[in-house]
């Protein structure tokens, strides 16, 4: 690859791919754009504890321009992408403002997925952004402060049944975590309720939770969700959502707050580059990760689609994305370096963990199979471990042990005004 100038590297996303692969460039010859329409880095897997009220917004995410401040060859653009014009080799953004690129990649993630049901997401909000955290941790609050101001029983038991949809671990962690907040957080604070009375529902339409895991450890998972209270109905679609409760299979049950977490969609960005797609919206990458027709182009993260040796698609995990990121610019270093390529991307499963509540996990990795507190263990190391920067995992272990000696939660903030219903509060930050 030879250029007059240094070449152009545009990234689209400061997710897993895309940071990774824009720190494992560093002090290339390249000028790379970063571009993500929010100004920081979010540590995923740990955003239901956003939501949940055991930690802040700033525990678990990090400014882009503070991680990358000391990269002279990246400059961060807050901005979003809604197309790109691959004969200009141009991507454009919302504001009429164009970018130029040598080469391309496209790391923007998923989004919700309502199954054709999108009317559906007003009454079930999803979790993918600490916008999604901050507003259903306020539905969550406050939907006891409306059971403890109610007169009517029939109207509070309604403010206390909660759902979440969806048995994968975002569901799973949620539901368990909302159990011990039902029992122990809340105990003793509400003079009209009793929060332990508070039903707490996860619907899967599958047969087992956590499907991705061996079926003993799904049945672990199973039994310790229902040890702290959690109902766990299996083999039954939701049906109807609305402001009321929803529909499972035939039957209508009464619930205030509905939380979804059952699918997801590809960015929509991807049908922009005129390339074919899977079933999921998720471009079908080649085994370089760049896609059929545009060498200069990439796709890593949740919006590839790609198999591996058994058949397999790669998952949509973190640890997936990371290693895609690292490949992509393994593959621009060697052609920047008029280099061989590197062996065609393969995925090393690095196992999968779930936490259920307080001393109670799954862990499978290999021959590993773990349940229990020692799997717990396994889970708090692992993600203490991952999240990015001291500041981050000191405030997390702190409030952790915290939680675990007193069961209190840190951030039980309910921002905005109290009188505005939990479904139109206004913007949230914290």
């Amino acid at each position: 690859m030879q250029h007059d100038r240094p070449p152009r590297l545009l990234i689209i996303g400061g997710g897993f791919a895309g940071l990774w692969a824009t720190r494992a460039l560093a002090g290339t010859a390249l000028r790379i754009t970063l571009v993500d329409r929010r100004n920081h880095h979010l540590f995923q897997p740990l955003l239901y504890q956003v939501a949940t009220a055991g930690l802040s917004a700033p525990d678990i995410a990090a400014p882009l321009r503070h991680i990358l401040g000391r990269q002279r060859n990246v400059e961060v653009r807050l901005g979003e992408i809604e197309a790109i014009d691959t004969a200009r080799r141009q991507a454009c953004l919302r504001d009429g403002d164009r970018l130029d690129y040598d080469l391309l990649l496209v790391a923007c993630g998923a989004t919700h997925a309502y199954f054709g049901n999108d009317q559906w997401a007003p009454h079930a909000p999803g979790l993918k952004t600490l916008d999604d955290a901050l507003a259903l941790r306020r539905r969550l609050l406050l939907a006891f402060e409306r059971a403890e101001a109610e007169s009517d029983p029939a109207e509070k038991a309604a403010w206390l049944s909660f759902a979440i949809v969806g048995g994968g671990p975002t569901g799973v962690e949620l539901a368990g975590t909302l159990a011990e907040i039902a029992r122990h957080t809340l105990r003793n604070e509400f003079r009209h309720i009793d929060p332990a009375s508070a039903r707490v529902r996860l619907v899967e339409a599958g047969p087992r939770v956590l499907s991705s895991f061996p079926e003993a450890l799904s049945l672990k998972a199973r039994q310790q969700l229902e040890r702290l209270g959690v109902e766990v109905h299996t083999g039954t679609p939701v049906t109807a959502i609305d402001d009321h409760g929803f529909r499972l299979g035939t039957q209508d049950v009464p619930a205030r707050t509905v939380v979804w977490a059952a699918g997801v969609a590809a960015s929509p960005l991807a049908r922009t580059l005129g390339v074919p797609l899977d079933r999921a919206g998720r471009v079908q990458v080649l085994p370089d990760l760049s896609v059929p027709g545009h060498p200069d182009i990439f796709v890593a993260g949740d919006l590839a689609a790609l198999a591996q040796a058994d058949g397999r698609p790669v998952p949509g995990v973190a640890p997936a994305a990371k290693q895609m990121g690292k490949y992509v610019a393994a593959v621009v270093q060697a052609r920047l370096r008029e280099r061989p390529a590197p062996p065609p991307f393969r995925y090393r499963d690095q196992g999968n963990l779930a936490t259920i509540g307080r001393m109670a996990a799954i862990v499978h990795m290999g021959r590993l199979k773990l349940s229990g507190i020692l799997a717990w263990w396994f889970w708090l190391a692992a993600h203490v471990f991952f999240l990015i920067g001291f500041r981050n995992r000191l405030v997390v272990l702190l409030n952790w042990a915290v939680a675990y000696w007193s069961y209190q939660r840190s951030a039980r903030i309910i921002f905005g005004d109290a009188d505005s219903g939990p479904r139109d509060g206004p913007p949230l930050r914290e």
